[in-house]
């Protein structure tokens, strides 16, 4: 985590860009002695009973597409990428009194490093929560197991993580953005690095024409469920994306979302807060998990949803 280690240093020897991310990345995180934004919020010291999270979803992106009831303001993110996300804020706690509803299995894959507890936890990612062929969990099926989970747990802070607009993108009637298979396709994991890396070039306004109606496919559903949670609701990212702006200092073009680099478009977060009637939140042990998946399973869903 805070050294060079020997993989690194290849990969960014094959890659310029590479080599100058990772400089960038040393300039953020002062040498490697932040271990993660320190300028970001910590989202369970932050007001809410209910907390939505679209990943990689940017400010500029929510504020022009979302036209969400409630005073939208802005905060900064503690990472660049969801694990970094995940370390700065859930790592060594005891979260009793809140349950966390995700499609992302970040959470799942760092478990024994970030050793969190919460009182409950739903991977909908898991199963029939995942949709085969979108390779994703669909944003209808996220609200669906929420709107459970409040019913299941009506005094607990409820911590939902859809996982749009993140890729692969979808288009407004449920289906894959018919024109993302020229800069990322399912069959090829990691398409952000291959954009760095120079050995695709995407075009800049259409994967930002996909990333946007992908966050309108989630809109809806995002409605639907603040419409059927009760206290105040906060919707919010984990992180940004970078659709090929130019980073700093070093102003090579960058693709997704590279952790330890905070760029305002990578840590620059929607802040929508929806004030209503508060609910009594306590803590209590935490209750029987969710059966494990096998890691292969794991590894799969990450794959398609773009992860090296």
């Amino acid at each position: 985590m805070g050294v060079l280690s020997p993989e690194r240093i290849l990969r960014g020897l094959q890659s310029p860009n590479l080599f100058l991310r990772e400089l960038n990345r040393l300039y953020y995180k002062r040498l490697y002695t932040r271990p993660y934004n320190s300028s970001g919020i910590g989202i369970f010291e932050e007001d809410w009973d209910n907390l939505l999270v679209l990943d990689a979803c940017r400010y500029d992106l929510f504020e022009s597409r979302s036209d969400l009831d409630g005073e939208l303001e802005s905060r900064i993110s503690r990472g660049s990428s969801t694990p970094e996300w995940l370390r700065a804020n859930f790592a060594r706690r005891e979260l009793h009194d809140t349950v966390y509803v995700t499609a992302n299995p970040q959470l799942f894959r760092h478990r024994e490093e970030l050793d969190v507890s919460f009182h409950a936890e739903v991977n909908v990612w898991q199963e029939d929560g995942w949709d085969d062929e979108q390779q994703t969990v669909l944003p209808k099926t996220v609200t669906e197991r929420a709107l459970k989970a409040a019913d299941e747990y009506p005094n607990k802070r409820l911590l939902v993580h859809y996982i749009q607009p993140h890729y692969p993108f979808l288009t407004d009637d449920d289906q894959p953005f018919e024109n993302s298979q020229a800069f990322l396709k399912p069959d090829e994991p990691g398409s952000w690095h291959q954009a760095v890396i120079g050995k695709i070039d995407p075009d800049p306004d259409t994967v930002w024409q996909a990333y946007g109606e992908t966050l309108n496919r989630a809109l809806p559903a995002v409605e639907r469920l603040l419409d059927g949670l009760n206290g105040k609701s906060v919707v919010t990212a984990d992180h940004g994306n970078m659709i090929g702006e130019r980073a700093s200092p070093f102003p090579i073009r960058e693709w997704g979302h590279p952790r330890g680099v905070y760029t305002e478009e990578l840590v620059k977060v929607p802040w929508l807060v929806i004030d209503d009637e508060r609910r009594e939140i306590r803590f209590e042990n935490p209750v029987n998990a969710e059966t494990d998946p096998a890691d292969e399973e794991v590894e799969k869903r990450l794959e398609d949803l773009g992860y090296v």
